[in-house]
Order: structure tokens, then sequence, then C-alpha cells
């Protein structure tokens, strides 16, 4: 895709800026090195190197909004863990519950009373009577398929092009020329996943209608917005409509709103009227502990238990030991209670409309065709005019030289934002102060794009 910014000048920049962010952090460098000669990478994950950083950036302390880094550089969070700390870091209602537990005990493999009232807060918040949990929205995701897999029969799957579901391997399937293509960025992966995962494009009724057709679609697994290569919207009515398909054809539909919890309280389904037969809700639930739920309808937790029932005995492969540890229980319950309210959501998506026009202004005033997009508390910019309908055209519009660029050179003005794509979000302590210096630095970054004398 054409961003309309010069490649060289976005490498000139880029050189620019990883001299700036290594002359400013010698101690991270430090810690780089050592943990070089023992992390895989150099890092705990592979993809913390993913920022654009000549090393990588290391963390001192998180607190709301702000983030310390070891150098002592105060950071504003417009990333906040990806959406793991989407009610700011270390929210003191899941602190206080945390350090309450901890002393109780944190792991059982046992119920709890704070399950029941976790499980009866999400039946209440998101209209699904039954709840199962997982550590992470990737796992809750795998135990899902195993469960709808089981129920029903079927064998496929189905997703969207360029979905993002966490590390299913299941998903890692996408259009290429029209033809089904498994991701070749998937490692160690030794089945031929196009046998059982179909993809169509996202907005388009007749290629799923055509997907469903012969039957064998176990469930179509689909967040209600994709939010992970680049935002796309749904075109007016699409649920609706895809909907009354995927129900005709015997098939059932699995929401995943781990990143559209930003929407509000109840997430985007529930605020958009829409009724998945599961839903999976992942990071931002336990307020930055490690922890996910997923949900059915009556009907399916029917099908579910009478498929477990009917099976023989052994493993199922659904859950592990830690899976709804007391501290995770403790962590649910204090953020759906506190935190993942109306009066808490409402400050945070009015902020974050103040960025999604800011940003706008800013694009406008330099002259560059990008379009914003904001879902509830999230907000993010694109390199094209228009808001993508499908994953094509929001992998034509990314550009990873210039988001390396921008990302990077925000960092070393004091903002984080996502190192993939250009998301932001915005948390209960984030402030305008905040806002607007993410978008003085934003106007201060395009302008060394698009001036016509060069960088300043």
């Amino acid at each position: 895709m054409d961003s309309f910014i010069d490649p060289a000048r976005v490498q000139a920049l880029t050189a620019r800026e990883r001299k700036r962010f290594a002359a400013a952090r010698p101690r991270s460098a430090e810690l780089a090195a050592r943990g070089a000669e023992h992390l895989l990478f150099g890092v705990p994950l592979h993809w913390m190197n993913d920022w654009g950083t000549p090393f990588a950036l290391h963390v001192a302390e998180a607190q709301g909004a702000r983030l310390t880094d070891a150098d002592g550089h105060q950071l504003v969070d417009f990333c906040l863990g990806d959406t793991g700390a989407m009610f700011g870091h270390s929210p003191a209602p899941v602190v206080a519950a945390l350090q309450a537990q901890a002393a109780r005990g944190m792991t059982a493999m046992l119920a709890s009373g704070d399950a029941a009232v976790v499980a009866q807060t999400l039946a209440q918040r998101f209209g699904l009577p039954r709840w199962q949990f997982a550590m992470t929205a990737s796992d809750a995701n795998r135990f899902l398929l195993r469960w709808l897999r089981a129920a029903t029969g079927r064998p496929v799957l189905l997703v969207f092009n360029g979905c993002y579901h966490g590390t299913v391997d299941d998903v890692f399937v996408d259009l290429e020329d029209g033809r089904p293509v498994q991701r070749a960025s998937l490692l160690g992966q030794v089945h031929e996943l196009t046998r059982t995962t179909r993809v169509v494009e996202f907005n388009d009724l007749s290629a799923l209608e055509a997907a469903l057709a012969p039957g064998d679609v176990a469930c179509v697994l689909a967040e209600p917005v994709m939010t992970n290569i680049g935002m796309v919207l749904p075109d007016p009515g699409f649920w609706e409509a895809a909907t009354a398909l995927i129900r005709r054809h015997g098939s059932l539909l699995v929401m995943d709103e781990t990143h559209t919890l930003s929407s509000g309280p109840g997430g985007y389904a529930r605020l958009h009227g829409l009724q998945p037969d599961a839903l999976v809700l992942g990071k931002p639930l336990g307020g930055g502990m490690p922890c996910a739920a997923y949900g059915f309808s009556a009907e399916l937790a029917a099908r579910c238990e009478a498929a477990k029932r009917s099976a023989p005995p052994g493993h199922s492969g659904i859950g592990t030991t830690l899976t709804a540890n007391l501290l995770a229980m403790a962590a649910m319950r204090a953020t759906l209670t506190t935190l993942m309210t109306d009066a808490v959501y409402a400050p945070m998506i009015q902020r974050a409309g103040q960025l999604a026009e800011g940003l706008r202004a800013a694009i406008a005033r330099h002259g560059l065709p990008w379009c914003v997009t904001q879902v509830g508390a999230r907000a993010e910019f694109q390199f094209c005019a228009r808001p993508p309908r499908n994953g094509t055209e929001a992998a034509a519009a990314m550009d990873d030289a210039l988001e390396h660029l921008v990302h990077l050179a925000l960092l070393n003005r004091g903002v984080l934002i996502t190192p993939f794509h250009n998301m932001m979000l915005v948390c209960p302590d984030t402030t305008g102060a905040d806002v607007a210096r993410l978008l003085a630095a934003f106007d201060e970054v395009l302008h060394d794009l698009v001036a016509p004398d060069g960088p300043a």
C-alpha cells in the first residue's frame, strides 16, 4: 500500500530515532545484553523484540496509565499490555483482592465461592447462562473448539481472513489470491490445517454462505470487529445476516471479545444486540492477572454436557491444573464488580473519542490519506483513506517500516502504543493531558514525515 511517505525518509528518520533511543537507555541495553546470555532471542518471549527498537525496552514498574522503564523514563502508556491492562496497571481493587486471596491460598484445583459469583456475574453481563474458565483467551478458544466439535460431530472451523484468536493453530489459515493457505509463519505445524479450517473474507455474506453450505462446519469463530490486522468494522447489518446464515446451516457462532471488551461492560455483542452461541473473554478480565472465561448458551451447554457424559472416561484435553485458580477467580471478581461498569467505561470511551478526533485532525493537517477507527476505548489509525472492509484490504494498508518508525518516534517522545499495527487504548487513569501529549508527539512525527524541507 502506498502510504504517501517517501521510504528513504522513513529509513533516515528510523536511523535517527534508533540512535536517540539507544543513547537514552543504557540500563535497558545492559539488561538486554544480560538477557541474551540465557534467553532465546534475548527476551522472555520472542515478540518482545517487535518494537523496532535497537534492543528490548525493559520495564521497571507500571501504575495506572504510566510505565517507568529501566532507565527511569516515565512513559504515558496507550499500549496497556495490548489490552491486558485495559483498566490501568495494577488497579487498586484487583491488587487488594489478590493480596487478600494470596494470604488464604493461591491454587487448590478446587471450586471456590468466587467462581460461583464470577459465573453469575458473567451470565448477567453477557447473556449466556453457562461458563468455564481458562488461563488465556488462546486456551479458551482451543477448549471451545473441542467442545463444539464434540457437541456437533462436525470437524470444520470457519474463520475470517486475517483473523486473530491468540495462538490457536487451527486459525492460522489465510486467503492468498482467493485460495486458503496455511500461514507460513506458523512454526512446527505438522498437520495440514486447510483440511479442517475454512476461511472467507469478513463482510462477504456470499462467501460465508458458500463455505457453510457443505454442512460440516462446527462453528464460525470471529471477533465482532477484526482488531489485529488493523481494525475492520462490520458492515451495517452484516452480523444479523451472518448469524441467520450460520443458524440456517446448523453451525454455531463463537465471538472472541478479548479485544472488543473495549466497547463497554457487556462487550461489543451485547452493545449491538448480537447473539452468539458462545463467547470468549480474555486479557482484560482479570485486571492484569492471567485468566479467561468462555460462555455457552443454554442449548449449547446441554449438548456439551451430553457429549462429555457419553464420551469414554479419561482426559478430555480441556483445562489445565491452574485453570480457575483462586487468585484468578479473585481477580476476575474484583474486575467484573468494580471496574467493568458503566461509570468506569463512560469517561474512557469519551476520552478515546477525543483521541480519535485529535488523530484525524493531525492527519488532515498534514494532508495524509489515512483514516482513524474507534471501538469504545480503543482507537487506531491506518495508512489508507477509507476504513478497510476485510483482511485483504487491511493487510494491503500496512507498512511495517513506517509503523516501526512511528511507534519508535512516539516512544522517544514519552508515549507508548502497541508494537504492531497502530492501536491505542485509553484506561480509567488516562488524563486529558495524556491525550494531548500523544497528539503533540504524533503531530511532530507527521511533520518530520511530510515537511518539504526534510526532518527537523
